[in-house]
């Protein structure tokens, strides 16, 4: 059986999405014995080490970076780092499925940023939804109620690091390199863990056979959802495979109940399914968007 473009790269989408929500799985099981610093570092040295090779096989380093476009990966960097450090400390300190819930968001934070700050044209069915996904976010979180923990804001945090970087990658040329921007978000990263753990951290932990096997495993995940995530966008039609994207939740929701006995109530789960349809919507009217403006000039050649 032969699968259609669209059809391979949902299933390279959804690859992609496991790989990350796997990887995360690997970092919360290592964390309990190894500085919060130090790990990052040292699966940053390991990413960083396996997209330099990347980059280097397919003869991108030699790829010229023009001055606008190091200055949009500077600021891409600088939020990778950041929301990293937001998602990790949110990772380790609440369930999997309740942070992964939180950013099933990053579709509407991303389209109303676009429109906000590129003038990008989002209809009111668009912003309407987006609202009502905000909702969905709030009651995740739960402001003020006993459910309420304030690692839920850095989990916004991240949606915050996150949109920002996707916005900077929006606007870097066609024809830079994926695997250079990558490299370069690695290289960030891996700089910020290193220098904090010299400065935040007391000593250097030797991790053990199971810790180091467990980072490993997570750098490997990373780069297996990278390729898979470039592979996937780059594929298919955008519209047709943004929604895989939602495998993630999915797969945190398992493996928050098989390696850490977590399960989020119902609160969070309405607000998760809120946050996930509203997204849908979004993903769908964009799509619709697109193809209706994709015709007008056809239509147009023809009366003429």
């Amino acid at each position: 059986m032969t699968l259609s473009d669209n059809m391979r790269a949902a299933f390279l989408i959804m690859t992609s999405m496991t790989a990350f929500t796997v990887n995360d799985a690997m970092m919360k099981l290592a964390a309990p014995n190894l500085p919060f610093f130090q790990q990052i570092f040292m699966r940053g040295c390991l990413i960083t080490l396996g997209l330099f090779v990347l980059a280097l096989v397919s003869g991108h380093m030699t790829f010229r970076i023009s001055r606008r476009d190091r200055i949009l990966s500077l600021v891409r960097t600088a939020a990778e780092a950041i929301g990293t450090v937001f998602f990790l400390t949110a990772l380790f300190s609440i369930p999997i499925a309740n942070l992964s819930a939180i950013l099933q968001a990053l579709p509407l934070t991303v389209t109303l940023a676009a429109a906000l700050f590129f003038g990008e044209t989002v209809g009111w069915r668009r912003i309407a939804a987006i609202l009502v996904g905000f909702i969905g976010v709030a009651i995740i979180i739960r402001p003020g109620l006993d459910g309420f923990t304030i690692y839920s804001l850095y989990g916004v945090g991240t949606v915050v690091a996150v949109t920002v970087r996707d916005l900077a990658a929006r606007k870097l040329s066609v024809g830079i390199p994926s695997s250079r921007v990558a490299l370069s978000s690695a290289i960030g990263v891996t700089v910020l863990a290193g220098g904090g753990s010299l400065v935040l951290q007391e000593g250097w932990v030797t991790p053990n056979r199971s810790e180091t096997a467990l980072l490993s495993g997570a750098a490997v995940c990373l780069m297996v959802g990278y390729v898979s995530a470039v592979a996937g966008m780059r594929g298919g039609d955008l519209g047709f495979v943004a929604p895989f994207r939602y495998t993630s939740l999915l797969v945190a929701l398992i493996l928050g109940l098989v390696l850490f006995d977590e399960w989020p109530d119902a609160l969070t789960m309405l607000g998760a399914a809120i946050v996930v349809a509203t997204g849908l919507f979004t993903i769908y009217r964009e799509r619709q968007t697109r193809t209706q403006s994709s015709a007008l000039p056809a239509k147009g050649a023809r009366l003429r």
